[in-house]
């Protein structure tokens, strides 16, 4: 007997409907499956989580029916989806150009229903709603060695390779860090950290136009400057932006900890052990600064440094001392790991302190979906070399 062919309807998520197929279709989708240690992710009953602060969002499923007597349904895939408006580039003035960006996010297809089409079918779908919205661009993010998702992207889906920016993540320790003693911190008002951030970003990649819904979100936990400890007093940001420091670095917090949980899952139990052990000596012996592995194979919430930056030959020491109290407010918020993502060019990337072993190099990929530029002669986006810096959104982490 003939198998009948299933028929895939792409529709928009309904959650009292959906969301049981959509956390199967997740955990079937593990990074890191087939008995390897895998990252599992906990939307905490929230699968809108990664998106409802954006602007525009949409979550839409791929649904597969037999069409039978028992018309028996699947959730077979699904994506999400946002639009915003963000710096594409700057005119020949060096003023900057704002566009409207759809972005591409958590594409899953169960495995059972792969190689059939069901993944484009649920791209072509949100580029739709990306182009009704008023996008001129859509771009999507995924790790360098994902070859299936870089294939149907820029094989099947019409995207170009665009950025290579590196996700740096490191532990938070059982014992604080000592805070820089070449550094000072200022705590930043919601105005002077918006302030700051139009004049230093305005020409970087992707910062967002909408930056002070950004910063007054309940997830952004305070924007925080370093300048050198020797600098003068602080006088507000007017003084700061009228004449500022040789050398100044500048990081927000995002508590992505209330939005989602992750966890590692298929270690090996010498390797949960000895993890384990470092705790052990680090509660035990605080004082000697042990660098003690957190709990990774429970859930653990991150935070989130958004809109790194700075100027000067300082501003990479200064990032460090912002780092470490951001590590700082990690611990006490009962977080295992602070992460941040940065462009290969960012000039405070060397005092960035991470573990290799815990990031990922990340590929950006993007798609020209109005046939006109927002910026006439200036050409398109998808062709425009990279900057030095690239701002990431925590919205959508």
């Amino acid at each position: 007997m003939v198998e009948a062919a299933a028929i895939v309807v792409v529709r928009e998520y309904d959650g009292a409907r959906d969301r049981r197929g959509v956390e199967a279709v997740e955990r079937a989708c593990e990074v890191g499956s087939c008995g390897k240690m895998c990252l599992f992710t906990d939307l905490l009953g929230d699968p809108l989580c990664r998106i409802r602060h954006s602007p525009a969002f949409l979550m839409l499923v791929a649904e597969t029916s037999t069409g039978g007597p028992d018309n028996s349904t699947e959730i077979a895939g699904l994506v999400r989806g946002c639009v915003k408006t963000v710096v594409s580039g700057t005119t020949q003035g060096k003023d900057p150009i704002y566009t409207k960006v759809g972005y591409v996010l958590g594409l899953r297809v169960s495995p059972r229903h792969r190689r059939k089409g069901v993944g484009k079918k649920l791209v072509d779908r949100m580029e739709e709603w990306f182009r009704q919205t008023g996008a001129e661009y859509s771009y999507m993010a995924t790790e360098q060695d994902n070859e299936a998702s870089v294939r149907l992207f820029t094989g099947r889906c019409g995207y170009a390779k665009f950025r290579t920016p590196s996700v740096l993540v490191h532990p938070v320790f059982g014992h604080a860090l000592r805070p820089s003693r070449s550094a000072s911190i200022v705590r930043l008002e919601l105005r002077e950290a918006e302030l700051l951030y139009r004049w230093h970003f305005a020409r970087v990649e992707f910062f967002p136009a909408d930056i002070d819904a950004v910063l007054s979100n309940g997830l952004s936990l305070g924007t925080f400057l370093a300048v050198p400890a020797a600098a003068r007093r602080w006088d507000g940001i007017e003084a700061f932006l009228a004449s500022p420091p040789a050398s100044w670095a500048v990081l927000s917090v995002w508590n992505c900890k209330d939005a989602f949980r992750l966890e590692v899952r298929g270690a090996p139990r010498l390797m949960r052990a000895a993890a384990g052990a470092t705790r052990l000596v680090d509660r035990a012996a605080p004082w000697l600064g042990i660098p003690s592995i957190p709990n990774l194979f429970a859930p653990f919430g991150l935070y989130f440094l958004y809109g790194l930056g700075g100027a000067g030959a300082g501003a990479p020491r200064l990032a460090r001392a912002l780092c470490r109290h951001a590590h700082n407010m990690a611990r006490d918020g009962g977080c295992g790991v602070v992460a941040t993502e940065v462009s290969a060019c960012e000039p405070v990337r060397a005092g960035v302190p991470h573990w290799a072993r815990l990031g990922a190099e990340d590929l950006w990929c993007i798609k020209r979906l109005a046939d006109g530029y927002s910026a006439g002669p200036l050409g398109d986006w998808t062709k425009a070399p990279a900057g030095h810096s690239i701002f990431i959104d925590p919205r959508e982490f």
